[in-house]
């Protein structure tokens, strides 16, 4: 049995998680501002898609919708630190890391010949908010988009999760005389 990864849907559909917004934009506050002095804000453009929970979008129990970017994994591995961009060994070792969901922070998904011409890494490391208005009007300005379908619209909600759910402790377990 062969599942869909994707399917494209109209401007006029209800947003979900899993909807592929292209260049949304995002507000980054700066690194510190003043209490009661009006901060210089810098919104960027990213390639993203939607975290927060189908339920709360269609029964419009959210305001600002969570969003994460994504890269092709071409670009990914092209903005790997030093010798890791380069040597094909190491880039391998990362795209089976990237697959086998070694690397919380980060989720691969699956190319989509019709719309995503490389496969997708979601970034959990750096999360958005915009708000749902601004956001429908993004959708409505689309003339089609890109939605992940379950089941892998879940894995991806559950990964999120695992990532987020993380605890670091004190100190680690130290196994003495075994």
């Amino acid at each position: 049995m062969s599942f869909l990864w994707y399917t494209l849907i109209d401007k006029n559909s209800q947003i979900e998680q899993g909807d592929f917004i292209p260049e949304c934009p995002i507000i980054v506050p700066p690194p510190s501002f003043n209490i009661g002095e009006e901060p210089e804000v810098e919104v960027k453009l990213i390639d993203s898609i939607i975290l927060s929970q189908s339920c709360d979008l269609v029964n419009n129990n959210i305001d600002i919708v969570l969003v994460c970017p994504n890269y092709s994994l071409k670009t990914f591995l092209d903005s790997l630190p030093g010798e890791q961009a380069v040597n094909k060994k190491v880039r391998n070792k990362v795209i089976e890391n990237l697959r086998k969901g070694f690397m919380p922070g980060y989720h691969l998904l699956n190319r989509f010949e019709r719309q995503l011409d490389d496969y997708q890494v979601v970034d959990f490391r750096n999360v958005y908010g915009i708000h749902i208005d601004a956001l429908k009007n993004i959708c409505l300005s689309l003339a089609d988009r890109v939605r992940l379908l379950p089941p892998y619209r879940e894995h991806l909600s559950q990964a999120f999760a695992r990532y987020f759910m993380r605890d670091g402790l004190p100190e680690d377990i130290k196994i003495e005389g075994y």
